[in-house]
């Protein structure tokens, strides 16, 4: 009977630490992106940047390229590719940001001139993702900086400083607006 009983608490333990209710928490790891890539394209021509750093956080300096300055008062059509190339194929991050897009969006902010900003894609409400964007700068020289945020505050008014979130990287190319 001590038996019975014994096997009869012990099932009834198991029954109780093993809720229905409890569900184990999703662990989003963060992906390792070591390069970023802007595609620009206009009727005047295309413009490309380059950020890689394949070593990260490592001694070696990233190598960031532009192959040319870009046209006042142009719109260009851009899209931006966001890749591990640590790994061999190269992972296209690009691709989970793209299905987490609810979770994500690229900012772009200029400084030294200016720039008219357009959105091209959307996260599944409507609210700006920005992989696929336009873009029309006016004259001048700075830095247009490009940041992929993980989980921002949407819908945003398109400032990285107030849609909060944790960023994912976070690159700045000099830029010659003629």
């Amino acid at each position: 009977m001590k038996k019975l009983l014994f096997i009869y608490g012990l099932i009834g333990l198991t029954a109780l630490s093993c809720s229905k209710d409890e569900v184990p928490e999703e662990i989003n790891e963060e992906e390792l992106i070591t390069t970023v890539e802007v595609a620009l394209s206009s009727a005047e021509g295309n413009v490309t940047m380059v950020y890689r750093d394949l070593d990260a956080d490592g001694p070696q300096a990233p190598t960031i390229n532009v192959s040319g300055p870009l046209q006042s008062g142009v719109r260009y059509v851009g899209s931006i590719s966001f890749l591990n190339e640590s790994e061999s194929p190269a992972e296209d991050i690009t691709e989970e940001v793209e299905a987490e897009s609810d979770e994500h969006q690229v900012f772009f902010v200029a400084n030294g001139f200016s720039l008219n900003l357009e959105y091209l894609n959307n996260d599944g409400n409507g609210q700006p993702l920005g992989t696929a964007f336009a873009i029309t700068p006016t004259q001048g020289s700075g830095t247009l900086t490009v940041m992929l945020r993980h989980l921002p505050t949407k819908p945003n008014n398109g400032n990285p400083d107030t849609a909060g979130g944790e960023t994912d990287v976070l690159v700045s190319f000099s830029v010659n607006v003629q």
